[in-house]
């Protein structure tokens, strides 16, 4: 008779890693979204609201 090609228990993986990928994955997410937001900000305050919004435009409309 076959044998079923998965265990019947899951195996444990208890390394000191386990279960931190996606804890890292999400602070990395975290990151990057809080330095584009300082980014925009920062762009911002440098150039003004009608040149910031003026480049946002252009960018889109060279996109699509």
């Amino acid at each position: 008779m076959a044998q079923p090609v998965h265990p019947a228990h899951r195996l444990q993986d208890n390394s000191p890693t386990a279960g931190r990928t996606p804890s890292v994955l999400l602070w990395a997410g975290v990151a990057i979204g809080g330095l584009l937001v300082l980014g925009a900000l920062a762009l911002w305050f440098h150039y003004g609201t009608q040149m910031f919004f003026e480049m946002i435009r252009t960018g889109f409309a060279a996109c699509f």
